[in-house]
């Protein structure tokens, strides 16, 4: 029989698996709208990683509270210098893309 602390545990365990589980398709978006953005852009995702800077509560413009999470990621437009760039949702919605001022290339190489 379940007592109500092993409940408690396993309703613990459940919500936090379900969390992570959410995060990481939430993620697979993000990642995405940012290969989209770079393919756009003719620019090459290094890494192809983005770190979680941030995760909070934040009200969209009707009112509604969901989870604001921001992400950071590296692109290069020559294969030598690394720029960052920031993504930001709440819940599915991207709020915004922003990528650090770069330079275009003048001449018409493929990145490698």
């Amino acid at each position: 029989m379940l007592t109500l602390e092993a409940l408690a545990w396993i309703t613990f365990l459940v919500g936090l698996f379900s969390f992570w589980w959410h995060s990481d398709r939430i993620k697979s978006l993000a990642m995405q709208w940012v290969y989209q953005v770079c393919n756009e852009q003719r620019l090459q995702l290094l890494d192809q990683t983005m770190v979680l800077k941030g995760i909070s509560l934040k009200r969209d413009d009707s009112g509604i509270v969901g989870i604001h999470r921001r992400y950071e990621f590296e692109f290069t437009t020559t294969g030598e210098k690394r720029h960052r760039g920031k993504v930001s949702l709440l819940g599915n919605t991207m709020l915004s893309l922003e990528l650090e001022p770069y330079i275009i290339p003048e001449s018409d190489h493929t990145l490698h």
